[in-house]
């Protein structure tokens, strides 16, 4: 598990490896990861927006932005978590995703940025 604190706002991740499928005449390898957004400071706050930068092993770069995350906006008070699964695909068997999540804070209306770690996505079968 990867794991990062950003403003009191602890960020971990857990990956796992789907499996291949074609698309488009193209083999794709499908990555899974739960993220669980956990509020350790004493303030209340709420996700806004996403910001995901994907490479994978050929070089290729996908970035995704929007707001929320899968169709949410979570407020969480001090001591509360949220936790979701979404996932992605590349066109290699390994990879890495980073980025960022865009927050209010409720008590002194700032935004603020919490940084999601690096984490690494591979297929076990492509392992030495």
């Amino acid at each position: 598990m990867i794991q990062q604190v950003t403003s009191g706002i602890k960020i971990s991740v857990e990956t796992n490896f789907e499996g291949t499928f074609y698309k488009n005449y193209k083999i794709h390898f499908a990555f899974g990861y739960k993220i669980t957004i956990e509020n350790q400071s004493k303030d209340s706050v709420q996700l806004t927006s996403r910001f995901w930068s994907i490479k994978d092993a050929l070089n290729n770069t996908e970035i995704v932005q929007g707001e929320g995350v899968i169709g949410q906006k979570p407020v969480l008070k001090p001591g509360e978590s949220h936790t979701y699964n979404s996932g992605c695909l590349l066109t290699a068997p390994f990879g890495a995703m980073s980025g960022h999540y865009n927050m209010i804070n409720f008590t002194t209306s700032k935004k603020f940025k919490v940084i999601i770690p690096s984490f690494k996505l591979s297929a076990p079968f492509a392992l030495n």
